[in-house]
């Protein structure tokens, strides 16, 4: 799956999340759901897991990818791998990242304002809807008196990791990972792109699924372990490691 099917992918899943007031960092929120997509090939064991990151002429002398690699070398530890230099290393890791901007355009309801002298107001405050026609008060039409477009500045964050093995050059693990919101910051998005990308690790071949990250307290990520949402997982071949646990 390419990073620009899986952004179009992603852009209609935008709008469910928008109407129901998720964004990717802020208020309320208590996750970051994380699209993730991986393609394995991977027969390795802890004991050859020694890797160098490998970067394109763009990333040498970049302090942003080294800010990233040491996100991904931290994550990468939890699962047995240990950074070498690149003579003694057996695979190579390579980072590759982007953020696009984007407007969604949301259709909302407009109901009829009782007391106009307040101000017009949208939806159905404190589920007065579930009175029906004002409820013990009746006589007027609860329905919606029309329709307006309001359109939401939408950030797409996306990170893929490729392995390969450093001697053959052979492709043993790649996976990307994607998710969106009103967050303009890649930086701030990278920790849980990583996490939700190397989240039990190595995954099946052909593995897609969503994957949930709680936030601390302080909006930052969470220490407890992501959890993968089990409706939106489909695997093409049997994951080797251990198998996700569903949202109840």
């Amino acid at each position: 799956m390419t990073l620009g099917r899986l952004y179009g992918e992603l852009k209609g899943a935008v709008r469910v999340a928008l109407i129901t007031g998720f964004a990717l960092l802020g208020g309320c929120t208590t996750y970051v759901q994380t699209q993730v997509a991986a393609f394995s090939d991977w027969s390795g064991t802890d004991a050859t897991r020694t890797y160098a990151f490998e970067r394109s002429a763009q990333q040498q002398n970049s302090i942003e990818q080294k800010t990233y690699e040491a996100l991904a070398a931290n994550e990468l530890a939890t699962h047995s791998f240990k950074q070498v230099p690149d003579a003694s290393a057996n695979y190579r890791v390579e980072l590759s990242y982007s953020i696009r901007g984007d407007m969604v355009t949301v259709r909302q309801p407009v109901y009829y304002d009782p007391w106009p002298m307040y101000g017009g107001w949208y939806g159905r405050p404190y589920g007065w809807g579930g009175y029906g026609g004002w409820g013990p008060w009746g006589g007027w039409d609860m329905g919606p008196t029309g329709y307006v477009d309001q359109s939401y500045p939408i950030f797409v964050h996306s990170l893929q990791i490729r392995m390969t093995e450093r001697e053959s050059g052979r492709e043993v693990y790649k996976v990307t990972a994607s998710n969106s919101g009103g967050e303009s910051s890649l930086v701030r998005a990278m920790p849980y792109l990583i996490r939700s990308a190397l989240a039990d690790f190595p995954l099946g071949n052909g593995t897609v699924r969503t994957v949930k990250i709680p936030l601390d307290k302080t909006g930052g990520v969470g220490n407890e372990a992501p959890v993968a949402v089990g409706a939106n997982e489909k695997a093409a071949a049997p994951a080797p490691g251990p198998a996700p646990v569903p949202v109840q």
